[in-house]
This record gives structure tokens, sequence and C-alpha cells, in this order.
């Protein structure tokens, strides 16, 4: 299909140089206290609710920026906030729809008000799972589990709003036994329970600690990270290991017997240590004694392998105890610091798992107050992505006061540019054409979240081929390959998306009158980028719609969207 004009291939510092700046979100104000009725006796006033987290949130970071000298990007327009906050939510950016009612909206707090009703659809599940689907399992490859049993038990988790304490027990005690609930048992399934890299990725995952290095000696550039640290962890998985019913699928065993033993690879005298069962500086585990040939509830046969062993004491049970023990700080510290990242793009601690002391936060106080108010709020992951959406510093602009001076990317004092991950790409790509109204449209009395996914999940299944990376590894900074390009270009799933059809993106603009051309480009525009064009932006599309008729201007609009859809502006989140 020819394309045309290479000026429609926006930049995205172009675009957000000229963003419109937003007015400051209202805080939700404070409760007052109530002022008891004079009696004899007179009851105790409620306290005064506490400040919202958010707020609190935001005077620690200006009083950050104004100690450094920083000057904070202003706030986002309402245009940017909507679609940042939409792909942040729910993955997509914002229908047509709800970025035309969002505009017109003039109340102070319709951006909490949003925020509220995103959280509040199915689509919100969704979007966590994806993420956290990459967090836990890093895009592996499907090995003895389905990996839409596990995604179902992510995507039920989060729809149920599950503590995530009770989400990482029960991925941590899950043997796969259950038949009905074997999703939660991928992550040690799929990893063959090999007791090594199912250390290193519950360290990385669950506890902010990279304890690669670790394995074979105390790290030598983080005091912070040792050796013992990883064998702790070790210790209660050296029991465990893959075990294959007859005819069934494989399941997790243990041993009633075996201990972690290390020693640095630095010191060749060293006597071989046996590793006590614990998890950093936590609680050491003890362990129930029984007498010789009492251990197993199970015993273990050597000429009857088909028999699972099972111990009357279960080291690896108490793992999930340990790690998600509402005592153990480094795991609500870690679980604030990556949904913290997730939101705007870096963690207060960057890396997120290099969590240590020679590598400190950004900003402690910020850090110490999410530990502990999600401590505080019984780990609830929807009130703590909520609370950080609230904060000034996830609805700052890209843009800075001055693009000569931008500031530290640490001092989240400006929006940073964010690539869209495949799922959100895909699924924003679909929005952008049309092709979700189209089949919303189609579905009729049968539209919910479910039906329209599962008519458009091979879509995403493309996406994440070419743009997840290698399985096991996926990227963490953004560069396009070849194939990326030639997929944008090129290729039939992307050309079939965009010529007019009743309810795309094309075809919208397309039934428009002629005479009116900037409604063409505002349509555009809105549906694609989610704003309205600027004027000097107007002026090029309406310069190469004019005066176009029949397939000239069917193919001039078709070729507009693609621009839009393969810009920069749109490849990322701002």
């Amino acid at each position: 299909m020819p394309r045309l004009h290479p000026f429609l291939l926006l930049t995205a510092v172009a675009v957000l140089a000229g963003a419109a700046q937003a007015q400051e979100p209202a805080a939700p104000a404070a409760a007052s206290a109530g002022t008891p009725a004079a009696s004899a006796s007179p009851e105790p006033a409620p306290p005064v609710a506490p400040e919202p987290v958010h707020a609190a949130i935001n005077q620690l970071m200006d009083a950050s920026w104004q100690k450094n000298g920083i000057t904070p990007a202003p706030l986002s327009s309402d245009a940017e906030f909507l679609r940042r906050v939409t792909l942040d939510l729910i993955g997509r950016i914002p229908t047509v729809e709800e970025s035309r009612a969002f505009l017109a909206n003039t109340s102070p707090s319709k951006r909490s008000e949003t925020i509220d009703a995103l959280l509040a659809m199915p689509e919100y599940a969704r979007h966590m799972q994806h993420q956290f689907d990459v967090i836990l399992m890093r895009r592996l490859p499907q090995k003895h589990v389905p990996v839409a049993e596990w995604q179902k038990f992510l995507r039920d988790s989060f729809a149920q709003n599950k503590p995530w304490t009770q989400v990482a027990k029960e991925v941590l005690i899950a043997d796969g036994l259950d038949e009905k609930n074997r999703g939660p048992a991928r992550f040690y399934l799929d990893r063959e329970a090999e007791v090594n890299t199912v250390t290193r990725d519950i360290a990385k995952v669950f506890l902010g600690a990279d304890l690669l290095c670790a394995q074979c000696h105390d790290h030598p550039h983080y005091d912070g990270f040792k050796q013992a640290h990883y064998y702790g962890i070790a210790a209660y998985l050296n029991r465990t290991f893959l075990f294959t019913p007859k005819g069934k699928p494989p399941v997790l065993a243990e041993k009633a017997e075996g201990e972690a033993k290390f020693k640095s690879v630095f010191l060749k005298d060293q006597a071989e240590m046996t590793a006590t069962p614990r998890v950093f500086d936590g609680m050491v585990l003890q362990e129930v004694a029984f007498k010789p040939g009492e251990e197993y509830e199970v015993k273990p046969e050597k000429d009857k392998p088909e028999i699972r062993p099972i111990p009357k004491f279960s080291r690896r049970a108490f793992l999930a105890e340990a790690i998600a023990s509402p005592d153990n700080s480094r795991f609500a510290r870690t679980l604030a610091n990556q949904v913290w990242a997730m939101l705007l793009g870096r963690g207060i601690v960057h890396p997120v798992h290099l969590d240590h002391p020679d590598n400190p936060p950004a900003h402690p106080e910020v850090l110490d107050l999410l530990t502990r108010e999600i401590k505080t709020h019984q780990f609830d992951v929807k009130w703590l992505v909520r609370e950080i959406v609230l904060t000034s510093a996830y609805q700052r602009s890209s843009a800075p006061v001055d693009p000569a001076q931008m500031p530290p990317e640490e001092s989240f004092a400006c929006f940073p540019l964010k690539p869209l991950s495949p799922e959100q790409f895909c699924w924003s790509v679909l929005e952008a054409s049309g092709e979700t109204a189209v089949h919303r449209k189609a579905l009729a009395a049968g539209l919910n979240e479910e039906a329209l996914f599962n008519r458009l999940a091979s879509y995403q299944n493309r996406f994440v081929q070419l743009f997840g990376g290698q399985p096991g590894t996926p990227p963490t900074s953004y560069e396009s390959t070849m194939e990326q390009v030639l997929f944008l270009a090129n290729d039939g799933l992307i050309n079939n998306l965009l010529p007019p059809k009743n309810g795309n993106t094309s075809g919208r603009a397309l039934a428009l009158p002629k005479e009116n051309d900037r409604a063409v480009v505002d349509e555009l525009f809105l549906s694609v980028l989610s704003r309205p064009a600027t004027d000097s932006e107007a002026q090029e599309f309406v310069s190469m719609l004019a005066g176009t008729e029949g397939d000239a201007r069917r193919m001039a609009i078709q070729d507009s969207t693609w621009a839009l859809l393969t810009s920069a502006e749109f490849r990322f989140n701002h």
C-alpha cells in the first residue's frame, strides 16, 4: 500500500512540546473530627482522618525538588493524563467517546473520578494479569502448566483484589495436585522446580534482590547481598522436586531430609557450611523434630517410584509464610517499589531487583511511607495503584519547563516516555484503528470484556511474539528491530485494519463532510493520539486532504491513520 508524506511520522518531542497545561488535581478533602454532644460522660471524639497518602507523597516530593533546586514539569494536559492513566490501568488508549467526554467534563474532581472508574473496569484485572505475568514468569515458554490457566489465576486474583500476601502464598505453596487449579503451580513447575532457578527468581520477584552472584560467594560489590541470604532461601527449597504420577502431568513432591550446604569459591580453606532456612534477616525456621522413621506421612519406597512422598513437616510451606509475612518489610517494600516502577517507568530503588544499602532509594521517605501504608492497607494492590496515580509526580507532563535542562530521571519531576508493552501496543492499535469498535457493535447484547478479548486475542499473540523479546528475557529498554519496522509498514495484519468500514476510524472519518477537512483531522487525531490536532498539524493534514475525491480521499485518510499509528507519539506512554 503506498504511503504518503514523511512529515506524518511525528516525533514524540515535537508533539509533547506543545502539550497544554492542566489544573492541579484536587486532593480529596480530609474528614473533620466530629464534636461530641455535651453530657456528664462525653464519648471521645472520633479521630481526624489521616492525610491521604498521595497528598503526603506530594509534600515529600515537593520538598525534595525544592531542596535539590529542581523545577518540576507542569501538570499534564487533560488529554495527556487520560491517555496515560487509561494505558496504565486498563492497558489500552481511551476510546474516542471516552476522550470526548473527559475533555468536555468541567468537574474539578474528574481525574480522581476517572481513576476510580478505570479501576472498577474488568480490563483492569486483565491488564494487571499481563503486567504481573511478565514480572513473575518473564514470558517463559509453557512446559507443564497451560499458560491460560496461570493467567486466569492472576486475572481472577486481581479481579477479586486479593491481598498480595495471599497471591504470593498461593503461588509459593502450590504443588499442582489440584487438577482444577494448577495455574498457580506454574511458577515452580515450569521452572522444573530447579532449586537454583527458583531461589533466584523468588528473591528477585518477591524480595527485590538479584542474588545470582551470591550463589557462589558474597556479592563482590554489594555488601547487602550475602551467600547466606541465597542459601537461606535455597534451604527451604532443596528438598522439593518434580514428581510425575503415572499418566498425569508433573506435580511437586518433597523429601523430609536434605540440607543446603555452601562455601565461597573465593575461600578455598573455608569449611562447608550448612544453610539455616531463613529469609534475609527474618526469623529462623524452627523445625519440628520427629523420631527416625516417623518423618513421613507417606514414605518413599525405592522399589515403588510411583509413590509420591509426603513429609510431616514441609519446609517449602513455611517459605511462603516467611516471605509473605506482614513482618517482612522487604516483601512490602518490593511490592511498593515494583508498582511505582510499573506506573512511573522506574523504581524509587532502581533497578527494582537491586535493593541494597549501596543502591539507596532516590526518595527514601516516599518508599518508607508506601512500605508502611501497604501493610496498613492489608497489601491491597488496587489501593496502592490508586494512591500512586493520584500523586502529582505521576500526573506531571512529559515536557519539562526547559528542554535544555531535563530533570534527573530519579527525581520523578518529569514523566518519562515509556514504551508500550506488547499487550498495550496491540490493544491500542486495535482501539485507534477502530477494530474494537467494529467488534463491540457486532457482539451487540453479547458484549463483555471476555467476549471482546477472545475475538481479538490472536492479534495480541502476534504482538507479543514480535515485541515481547526472547522467551525468558523480556526487553528492559526500547529498541526497534527490522522485523518490527517491516511488520508496522507492510504486514497484512496492520494493513487490514486501515481500510474504511462501518464504525472503524477510517470509516468514520470518510463519512464526515468533505467541506470540513478540519473535522476529519480532529477525528483521526482524537481516535489515534487521544487529543485534538494542533493548528500547525491540522494545516498540514488539511492541505493533504484538500480536494481529494473517491479512492484518492479514501487512501489519504487510510494513510493518515497509518502514519499516526506508527508515530513515535503513539508508540510511547507519555
